[in-house]
This record gives structure tokens, C-alpha cells and sequence, in this order.
């Protein structure tokens, strides 16, 4: 693809989050690095978060005013009011750094996020965006002036203010970021980058220097704060993210590299060649029986077969492996079930095909378990497993019935994807 970057040069946009801007001295700091960035004539849109706390205290004191009555619209441009405010003071202090730079405003005419009309949660209009940010924010940018543009927030067509939920302040960046071909977008926040765990749960976690979207979307789905599954939909897969530490004070600090995107569309496919089998263990406790568990792992290490899931609780263990050139291993198995008090019997069910659903915030679609369930169940096709995990569900059936599965549950997503439409 040509690359439509402007002549101008370098171009960066720089999201700093709430907690990068929770007082004077960070609000300072951080327009003294973008001060320090827009000397090397870098070309900079920043997108600012509420500052601190300040989105969750007009939730809190609005629906305590309002006794809970607050209606979504009403919400959404009081809720405008902390990314505006934060806008209008990065302005202000990068004014004092002797930066020349505007704030824009949703409340103005050249606003350049326009959503849908769902309130607290709008989706932005991809194809206005992009139209809007190119006559409104590249001429600024080619004049040499800093961009100061408020997250989080859109504007419907009708000029009535929404939100964009959590993310929304990334999705915001991650827009303007593809509309002007930038370089780099800089997520500026209160930790060092992606970490190898969470340093609230594990001491010493350790930075990664680089991770892909793909992967990443699956510690967004555990509970990873600094960056949401739902803005990682809007990231360009040709401009890296760069997360850093606030604390550092500098945009160039070392920090974690995104690479890639995630794709928009639903995929539905055999993961593996059929057949596929379940071996379902029996027994009392096997959930509090550790031992066994790393018996029945390893022997399945041991044999290299791969496991395609796993299910368990109190008194039962449901695996799932690929059927062919396992007889040896099931005898293994059922050794060890006749070795342990704990296990009583085992079970096989052979000839399954093993389907995936795969798709960014899959997991985030109202009742989708649901939805295939039922298509298969009015067609009479039983399910033998079925899981969720990190935007995937997992669908086990007759290996008979896979091909025909296929298409029933593309038919649903797609019948799904058109409602909301």
C-alpha cells in the first residue's frame, strides 16, 4: 500500500491517560514532553483523558443529584465535560512552554469524531471521522500547531454529544492516528509498558519490549487496564503503539511496542483436521487432586499430542486431543484412573470435529453462546463441548455434522451482525 503519510514530516499522537494528568506537576510534566518534542519540529496531536478521578466523580455525584434519573444523552455531555476541561488545561500549560496549539472543541463546527446516537457507548462513524480529521486537524498540523483534542468524546450527526465508553479516549487516538498516516501513537500512562504480570498481584513483573495485538487482546480480555480490547479494534495494523510511563517525562522513554491489529471480521473454521475425541475422567475431588492432573498432563506431553481444550470441575475432567494415532495413549490414561482412588472411570467419545469462532470482543456480544446453541439446536445437531476464552468460542460436534455446523453458525453471526446494524 503507498503510503499516504504528509510531507511535513515526523507525526505522532500522544494519548495521556487520567492518571498522567491527576495534578499540576504531571500536567506540567507532560506538556513540557510534548514542548520538548514539538521543538524538533515533530508534528503532535494529544489526546487527553479526564484528569484523575474526574470521570468517576461525575458519574457518582450526577447519579446521586439525579436520584438515578439521569437520562443517557443528559449523562453523556455532562460526562464531556472532563476530557473538555482537561483539553482546555494542557492548552493552557503548553502555552506556557511557548508551544503554539489549539483544543478542539465537540461543541464546535470543526469537530472531527462523529458517532453513532447510542449514548454512553457510541461507535464512531470511521468514514466521517477520517473525512472530518483531514480538512480540520491535517491543515493544523502543516502550520506547525499542536492538537489538543479531548477523548472519549463524539458528536452525532445532529450535533448532540456522546461517549464512547471504556477505551474511548484510545479509540480516539487510534482514529487520528489512521486518518493522518502518523508515524507513532504514544499511550502515556502509569506503568512502564505491558507487563509479564500484573505488579499489583506479582512483585517484579517484568516490561516486554514487544507484543502484537493479537496477543495482547488476550490479557486485555483478564482485566489489563491501560488499554481496552474494544479501542484495540480501531489500531492500524501499519502504525506501532508505543506504551510508556508517565514518569519519565519524556516521549521517547523506552516502553512496550504494539505491532499489528486485530481483524474486524468473524471467522468460523475447523482449527484442526477431524477427527477429534473427548476423554471424559470420573471420580470424587479431582479438582483438589493436583497429582493426578500433572499424571494425565504429562503422559499426554509425553505422547505429543496437543490439547485442543479442557474442561473441569469438582468430580469430572473433560479433555479434548485429535483422535488419530492415540490408542496407546488412552491405555496410559486409564491406567492412571485405575491407579488412583480419586478416578473411577473414563470415558471416550470419538469422531468430533473441533470449531472456532473467532473474532475481536466476540465474547463482549450480548447472548453469542446462545445464538450458536440455538442455531444448531433447530437443526437437531447435538454439542459436545463448547468454551469461550480470549474472543473465541470453541463448538465440539459429530465430525458428521461439521461442515454443516460451519454454515449455521456463520448464518447466526451474520444475521447477529445485521440487527445491529
Amino acid at each position: 500500500m503507498k503510503d499516504e503519510r504528509k510531507c511535513f514530516g515526523r507525526c505522532l499522537v500522544v494519548k495521556f491517560g487520567g492518571s498522567s494528568l491527576a495534578d499540576e506537576a504531571k500536567l506540567g510534566k507532560a506538556a513540557r514532553a510534548v514542548a520538548k518534542e514539538a521543538a524538533k519540529d515533530t508534528r503532535i496531536v494529544v489526546v487527553v483523558s479526564a484528569m484523575g478521578k474526574t470521570t468517576d466523580f461525575l458519574i457518582e455525584t450526577a447519579k446521586k443529584a439525579c436520584r438515578g434519573r439521569i437520562s443517557d444523552d443528559a449523562l453523556d455531555d455532562l460526562l464531556s465535560m472532563g476530557e473538555r476541561t482537561s483539553a482546555r488545561m494542557f492548552t493552557t500549560a503548553l502555552k506556557a512552554n511557548n508551544v503554539e496549539c489549539r483544543y478542539l472543541d465537540p461543541a464546535e463546527p470543526d469537530w472531527p469524531i462523529i458517532t453513532d446516537g447510542c449514548f454512553n457507548n457510541a461507535k464512531p462513524i470511521l468514514s466521517t471521522c477520517e473525512k472530518l480529521v483531514k480538512k480540520h486537524v491535517l491543515p493544523l498540523l502543516e502550520q506547525g500547531t499542536v492538537v489538543v483534542v479531548p477523548g472519549f468524546i463524539g458528536k452525532t450527526k445532529d450535533g448532540k454529544m456522546t461517549t464512547m465508553g471504556r477505551g474511548g479516549s484510545d479509540t480516539t487516538a487510534f482514529i487520528l492516528a489512521q486518518a493522518l498516516r502518523a508515524n507513532q501513537i504514544i499511550l502515556v500512562t502509569n506503568v512502564d509498558g505491558v507487563m509479564t504480570a500484573d505488579p499489583k498481584i506479582i512483585k517484579n513483573p517484568q516490561r516486554l519490549k514487544e507484543i502484537h495485538a493479537n496477543t495482547l487482546v488476550g490479557l486485555a480480555d483478564s482485566g489489563t487496564k491501560f488499554i481496552h480490547k474494544k479501542a484495540l479494534r480501531y489500531k492500524d495494523p501499519d502504525i506501532d503503539v508505543k506504551v510508556i510511563n508517565h514518569a519519565w517525562g519524556d516521549l521517547n522513554s523506552e516502553g512496550t511496542t504494539i505491532h499489528g491489529s486485530l481483524s474486524n471480521n468473524v471467522a468460523v473454521e475447523t482449527v484442526y483436521p477431524p477427527p477429534t475425541m473427548s476423554i471424559t475422567i470420573v471420580g470424587k475431588g479431582l479438582s483438589e487432586a493436583p497429582e493426578i492432573l500433572q499424571k494425565i498432563l504429562q503422559r499426554i506431553k509425553d505422547s505429543e499430542v496437543p490439547i485442543h481444550g479442557v474442561s473441569i470441575d469438582r468430580n469430572s475432567l473433560i479433555l479434548y486431543l485429535p483422535q488419530n494415532g492415540t490408542d496407546e495413549l488412552l491405555e496410559t490414561l486409564h491406567a492412571i484412573v485405575l491407579d488412583h482412588e480419586q478416578t473411577l472411570a473414563m470415558a471416550v467419545r470419538k469422531k468430533l470435529a473441533f470449531i472456532q469462532v473467532k473474532g475481536a470482543g466476540l465474547e463482549e456480544t450480548p447472548g453469542i453462546v446462545s445464538k450458536i446453541a440455538e442455531s444448531l439446536y433447530s437443526e437437531h445437531i447435538n454439542i459436545f463441548g463448547i468454551f469461550t476464552i480470549t474472543s473465541s468460542v470453541l463448538v465440539f460436534v459429530d465430525v458428521e455434522d461439521m461442515k454443516r455446523t460451519v454454515e449455521l453458525i456463520r448464518k447466526s453471526i451474520k444475521a447477529n451482525s445485521d440487527n445491529e446494524k
